[in-house]
């Protein structure tokens, strides 16, 4: 059986859209052995477990800042002793930042690169902590065997980086059949997001669009580090009695939260593309978004209601038009189902992953 390493900086119960991705994929692949390096974020983690398909090696004390920063070295030395006792085949990097580590360990194997980032390439590559190590990402984007974006957006840093090979464009997916099921009913019209509760996600611009609609309630299921800013714009809008925080969420949870909801609202200032929009297509709830970096690639008029980026306006009104003509929001909820059974089930996907990218590392 061939053997991959996977370096990821977060995996379970730390979940988003590369988390999801790693553990969808390698559930589905049962003929590759897989192993993951990552971070541990709690001191009682086991610092090497299985976990589905995966065997995980867990690094550092619990997460913290100092955790984080000495993730690479750290890596980098496990990655060492663990080809030493495994003889990998390959590699696969989960984003741009996780090319140090392979790059430094110099394990003398092929290895695949996926990118998933939802920030902006000015924010990844253009900041001054980063400028100093910037070589070595070019290096790594080089020496791939393969790479493998999320969004033809995320594709293009690839080509600016220097890689020369084979891309492949290979969206995340969605469990049909997880997200499935019905509308649960309630009284007042409900949105909810699903997201991590940072400036990107423009949560501010939801607040203020809610404040625009009387009578209508929204679930935030998400926690990060404005969270504290958000609720007390919340309260300068007067919209507290209205908002349902629900800080982080397990994943599966969320198809029950979808079904007892009437919009999903993400406006993103940047996405590289986003599970949670494929999710509430698969859940039959129809989607406001912005068309910001990879989100081009799918959220059209035809399976969603668009809008422009830092516009609250624009939110409350596609709110308001899908609240108030019912029979044009069943035909586009059906074409953004039909469009995610056809092109993002994760099984469609792994198989793709492992056609297109695995097979890659052992030719």
């Amino acid at each position: 059986m061939k053997k991959i390493l996977i370096f990821s900086l977060a995996y379970y119960p730390r979940v988003g859209g590369a988390e999801v991705a790693i553990k969808e994929i390698t559930d589905r692949i049962g003929d590759i052995e897989f192993h993951i390096v990552t971070l541990r974020f709690d001191s009682g983690q086991a610092k090497e477990e299985k976990m589905g398909n995966v065997i995980l090696h867990r690094v550092g004390k619990g997460g913290s800042y100092l955790d984080k920063i000495l993730f690479v070295p750290r890596a980098t030395f496990l990655a060492r002793r663990l080809h030493a006792q495994e003889k990998f085949d390959g590699a696969w990097a989960m984003m741009s930042y996780m090319l140090f580590p392979i790059v430094l360990a110099k394990l003398k194997i092929p290895y695949a690169l996926t990118l998933q980032e939802g920030d902006t390439e000015q924010y990844m590559f253009g900041r001054l902590r980063i400028l100093p190590f910037l070589f070595l990402l070019k290096r790594g984007f080089r020496e791939a065997k393969v790479v493998q974006a999320i969004s033809t957006y995320l594709g293009d840093w690839a080509h600016k980086m220097g890689f020369p090979g084979p891309l492949e464009i290979i969206p995340n997916g969605v469990d049909i059949q997880k997200f499935s099921g019905e509308k649960v009913s309630h009284e007042q019209p409900t949105v909810i997001t699903s997201s991590r509760l940072v400036h990107k996600n423009a949560i501010d611009d939801l607040l203020r669009a809610i404040a625009l609609i009387p009578d209508t309630n929204l679930i935030v299921a998400g926690s990060g580090p404005d969270e504290n800013k958000l609720k007390k714009l919340a309260q300068e809008l007067g919209i507290v009695a209205r908002i349902k925080w629900l800080g982080h969420v397990d994943h599966a949870q969320l198809p029950a939260l979808l079904h007892a909801s009437d919009v999903f609202v993400r406006a993103s200032r940047s996405e590289g593309m986003g599970n949670s929009f494929v999710e509430a297509f698969a859940a039959g709830v129809p989607v406001v978004a912005t068309q910001e970096g990879g989100l081009k690639d799918f959220i059209t008029p035809e399976v969603a209601w668009p809008v422009e980026k830092d516009r609250p306006d624009q939110i409350a009104a596609q709110i308001k038009a899908i609240l108030g003509n019912p029979g044009r929001a069943a035909v586009v909820i059906e074409n953004a189902r039909k469009l995610a059974f056809e092109k993002y089930d994760w099984t469609l996907i792994a198989r793709a992953m492992e056609e297109c990218v695995f097979s890659r590392l052992f030719s």
